[in-house]
């Protein structure tokens, strides 16, 4: 008989959930080690603060030793990124007798140089360290060392980086014909426009080197940055697609389409599911480093230049498109890294032993 555990969401994104996904994803993979994942939700947004408490408080009261897994990312718990009322949340569950843990998908504090980016900063800090007082486990989804606001590691707190959101298949080294360049969602915003740029100038170069190349940019965003993309291309050898946000199965056919997946949206991180989804499909990626960028996504076969070098980011897009022996070893090192540290399997064993011991390890 499977022992139930249940995963705690606040508001849903839209308009798709990342975190959501990730949860039933999680629940498909624990029911080999006997526990079913149920997913509930603190309707903040829909209901109110006051009702959404109101029906935890009631939920809650069947949840007596069972474990609560909060899953937190600022927005989830605020609108504006103010995320102190998760606090309130995990005290109804303390309260009720739950084994409460918690899931860092944000593990920073939002950046931002005005007045109220400031404060905001301070209140998720102040959130995050007193999290850890009322949490038996808390998981983060980088390494520990890299979060910048924990003076000392916690013993309660644990690394398991997330997995794809994704129905992966077996990968296969099929080169593409021609040359197949992946881009998996763009930032909304001027980050976005700042993201088109610098893939406008790397598809550019190495169509200039390689000669016709195929660019398929899919995902958040994408749809908004067609325009833009196709009049920075124009007069180039390069076949464009843009699709926006694609099902699942599609996500996987087109990433198993490329060579190679550009990864420009900041630094690598083991929490970031895009760049994980490219490395699940076998996949080399080009991407920056940043603070979060560590093993294990260092050992998948990620090739980091820096942001500010754009001629390194060009030059590392044509060797990974012309060099076949170069391109494989680092297809290779992406499908290791996915079976030993981002499948399912692996994740949901280390969320095994700590459901089983209480523990973090």
């Amino acid at each position: 008989m499977s022992t139930k555990c249940i995963a705690l969401l606040g508001r849903r994104d839209e308009p798709t959930d990342a975190i959501e996904e990730y949860c039933h994803y999680l629940s498909g993979a624990l029911r080999s080690h006997d526990f079913e994942l149920e997913i509930r939700r603190v309707s903040w947004e829909t209901h109110g603060w006051s009702d959404a408490l109101h029906a935890l408080e009631l939920q809650a009261e069947h949840w007596r030793g069972t474990w609560v897994f909060v899953q937190y990312t600022a927005l989830a718990w605020s609108l504006r990124g103010f995320s102190w009322r998760v606090l309130r949340v995990l005290k109804i569950l303390k309260s009720a007798g739950a084994r409460v843990g918690i899931v860092f998908h944000d593990v920073e504090p939002y950046t931002g140089s005005r007045v109220v980016d400031s404060v905001r900063r301070t209140v998720q800090i102040l959130t995050m360290r007193r999290i850890l007082t009322l949490t038996n486990v808390a998981v983060f989804t980088v390494p520990l060392e890299r979060v910048s606001w924990l003076v000392a590691i916690p013993s309660n707190a644990t690394f398991i980086p997330v997995g794809p959101n994704l129905p992966i298949p077996p990968a296969t080294d099929s080169p593409q014909h021609p040359p197949t360049i992946g881009v998996f969602s763009i930032t909304g915003g001027q980050q976005g426009a700042r993201e088109t740029e610098m893939i406008i100038a790397a598809v550019r170069h190495a169509s200039l080197s390689l000669g016709k190349v195929h660019l398929s940019v899919f995902g958040r965003h994408a749809e908004l940055r067609e325009g833009h993309l196709r009049a920075g291309l124009k007069g180039l050898s390069v076949d464009l697609s843009v699709d926006g946000v694609i099902e699942p199965k599609l996500v996987v056919q087109k990433l198993s389409a490329c060579d190679v997946l550009l990864f420009v949206r900041g630094g690598i991180s083991s929490r970031r599911g895009s760049a994980i989804a490219g490395i699940a499909c076998g996949l080399p990626i080009i991407a920056f480093p940043g603070s979060e960028t560590a093993p294990p996504i260092t050992d998948a076969g990620v090739v980091l230049v820096p942001a500010n070098e754009p001629d390194q980011l060009n030059g590392a897009l044509v060797r990974v498109l012309s060099d076949a022996e170069y391109r494989a070893s680092l297809a290779a090192r992406s499908r290791a890294a996915y079976r030993s540290h981002f499948a399912w399997p692996p994740i949901a064993a280390r969320f095994s032993y700590i459901l089983n011991s209480g523990r973090s390890f």
